[in-house]
């Protein structure tokens, strides 16, 4: 009887040390995932297609300067967008949401006001230095790296 009460105390305390560890986890992921983790300059790079659907597809390629203020806006500040071989200056000034937890990092979603208006679904990992960007507005899909290069 005693051994059982021993094991029943055991599997309480594990329990509650495990859901404590759940809470503090969350705490954590929530104060990391801040407007002010995107702060600095970055360039975007990222190849794709536009027009996927429906008809014929076109080759799209980006290289853009990206400077996020660490406030929830950002501006490019540079870079130009290859759409089948013409050439357009890059859309700016831009908005993000506030970054929220998802799995170890977070994530956001940027969204240029400049016509033809596109928005980019972010992952953030821990460090921000590396980002994941995919194209979630229009007829277009492409996806690369926004990789820090300076403060």
């Amino acid at each position: 009887m005693k051994r059982r009460s021993m094991l029943l105390t055991r599997s309480l305390l594990l329990a509650a040390m495990a859901l404590g560890l759940t809470g503090i986890a969350s705490v954590s992921a929530g104060e990391k995932c801040k407007d002010s983790m995107l702060r600095g300059l970055y360039v975007f790079t990222a190849t794709g297609w536009t027009g996927v659907s429906p008809g014929s597809t076109t080759p799209i390629a980006i290289i853009e300067l990206i400077r996020f203020y660490g406030d929830g806006t950002a501006d490019t500040v540079g870079g130009r967008v290859s759409v089948g071989g013409a050439v357009f200056p890059a859309a700016s000034p831009g908005s993000y949401t506030p970054p929220t937890p998802v799995d170890i990092g977070c994530e956001s979603v940027l969204a240029f006001s400049a016509p033809p208006n596109p928005s980019l679904y972010l992952f953030i990992p821990p460090d921000a230095k590396i980002l994941q960007a995919m194209l979630i507005t229009g007829s277009s899909v492409f996806q690369g790296p926004i990789t820090k290069v300076s403060d």
